[in-house]
């Protein structure tokens, strides 16, 4: 398209991204993490790439409007867990700082760049399948009349989008579905009908709940209409505005959404705990020396206090991180990007002991100019690195902790086990704000994320796993200190973190 712009000698004006979808409603640890990573590329690489080739034939006074989500990541400490839509947060979070971050970079050139937040929005899409699907999760993670969670998830596939329709529609898709219980589960396909019957009732009850919970976060209950959100765009469009508002994320919703706080400092003082006949597994996505001198202060430090740290390094790393590394530690080479590996790693790894923490390190942000003058593969492996590998560890550490939790999510509850992922830091020294814009669009996806995962394992499966972000690093360009991390893994792994609302600590920031 923007190439018979360009031949054409036509300009661009005014882009609007407002491309979205639901992506999957339901608990990370039963997403697909194909899914996952669809979903990101949808909101946030599709954000991305229509703005970078939209840039060819833009000019001076051209804008960029991003349509991002008021259940995300608005401000960097202000975290809204939006639970069973775990991709979808952490790419609409990484979309506002995104937006921040083409307005430095394109300020040379005259381009403005503002995002804006609605919240709920009227629309069939929300009445017919955001709320029904999350009703459906809720009943999956319970059970329902018999039915196992598997089956609540099979059969709601099938009767979800009957939802709506004319009651002959409504009793022919519910004895389909019913005649494949039958043939899975066994039993008369009748009674499976009255129970698909009152499944089908129960997630229409559940979620008309879930809509007006909603709406009573909202002043005078009233979801935004369709124009009303069209007429925000518009007024971020008006030339006047714009310029004052360039690089700003804008709220464009009614909702007041109470919130845990999520974000601190340093974590609590613990004493350090023995760690013998222990293991700690790290997987390791170092950029450069920085990265591999953290992960050997911190192996270090868990086996010399009688722990055994087992190193899985990325076979992106440079040879030189992966010798340097193996050289001092029990470690293997794989590939992160692939959840098997992952979890024949780990589970090998148990054979040296009891896991009791699984830690993934990012890896710093490689040198870069500009994000709007990457190609699209390198911003496909900065999204890999910073957002889908780290979000694959996790799962499939949640995974190893809880062994069948993702299909059968009762299994989650009282079980314990620790994740952590560490980074990306903010850049040391003296800080551009185009070096702090560019690390947070990712830093951006892992808060809002980690928040999510922790809402759903707290409040919903009613777990004791947690999973916990370092941000190391300070605004003012200190350099980070791994000493801090090393208090915070062992606090992570004490007993008294489950217990605590907060699960982001930024580790250097003190005063």
């Amino acid at each position: 398209m923007f190439d018979s712009l360009k031949g054409s000698n036509t300009n661009v004006d005014i882009v609007v991204n407002n491309a979205g979808i639901s992506g999957p409603v339901t608990c990370f640890a039963n997403s697909s993490l194909d899914d996952f990573k669809s979903t990101v590329a949808i909101h946030l690489t599709g954000t991305f790439w229509i703005s970078v080739q939209a840039l060819r034939v833009m000019k001076e006074g051209a804008k960029i409007i991003t349509i991002s989500t008021f259940f995300a990541e608005e401000r960097p400490l202000e975290q809204r867990p939006y639970r069973f839509r775990d991709p979808y947060t952490a790419s609409q979070g990484a979309k506002n700082r995104l937006a921040e971050a083409m307005s430095w970079e394109l300020v040379d050139r005259g381009i403005i760049s503002i995002a804006t937040n609605p919240g709920p929005v009227h629309s069939d899409r929300i009445y017919k399948t955001v709320y029904p699907k999350a009703a459906s999760e809720f009943l999956r993670v319970s059970g329902f009349e018999g039915l196992s969670p598997v089956e609540v998830e099979s059969a709601s596939k099938e009767i979800v989008p009957l939802l709506g329709e004319d009651e002959d529609v409504i009793k022919e898709g519910i004895a389909k579905a019913a005649d494949n219980l039958a043939k899975s589960k066994g039993g008369d396909a009748q009674k499976h009908v009255e129970t698909l019957t009152n499944l089908l009732d129960k997630i229409k009850t559940v979620a008309e709940k879930i809509q007006k919970n909603t709406s009573r976060m909202i002043a005078n209950q009233q979801f935004l209409t369709q124009a009303q959100v069209a007429k925000t765009v518009l007024t971020l469009c008006d030339d006047e505005q714009a310029k004052i508002l360039n690089g700003r994320v804008i709220p464009g919703d009614r909702v007041f959404y109470p919130v845990r706080p999520h974000i601190a400092t340093a974590t609590p003082s613990v004493h350090q705990p023995d760690f013998t006949s222990k293991v700690v597994v790290f997987a390791i996505n170092a950029t450069d020396k920085t990265d591999a001198d953290r992960v050997e202060f911190l192996a270090q430090n868990i086996e010399k206090n009688g722990g055994k740290a087992v190193c899985l390094i990325s076979d992106s790393c440079s040879k030189e991180i992966q010798d340097s590394i193996s050289s001092k530690f029990h470690s293997h080479t794989i590939n992160l990007k692939d959840p098997e590996e992952i979890d024949r790693w780990i589970e090998a790894a148990k054979s040296q002991g009891q896991i009791a923490a699984v830690i993934n390190i990012t890896g710093n942000l490689p040198q870069i100019s500009k994000l709007v003058e990457l190609s699209r593969k390198e911003w496909d492996d900065l999204v890999d690195k910073f957002i889908n590998t780290p979000a694959t560890v996790v799962q499939r550490a949640l995974n190893y902790f809880v062994p069948g939790g993702g299909s059968d999510p009762r299994l989650f509850k009282d079980k314990t086990g620790t994740v952590v992922t560490i980074g990306p830091d903010l850049p040391a020294g003296k800080i551009t704000g185009i070096q702090r814009a560019t690390i947070e669009v990712f830093r951006g996806a892992l808060r809002p994320f980690t928040v999510t995962v922790n809402q759903e394992l707290s409040d919903v499966l009613k777990s004791k796993v947690r999973a916990f972000l370092v941000l190391p690093g300070t605004v003012d360009g200190k350099e980070p200190n791994n000493e801090n991390i090393v208090q915070a893994i062992n606090y992570f792994v004490s007993e008294y973190s489950p217990s605590s609302g907060t699960v982001i600590f930024c580790v250097d920031e003190e005063r």
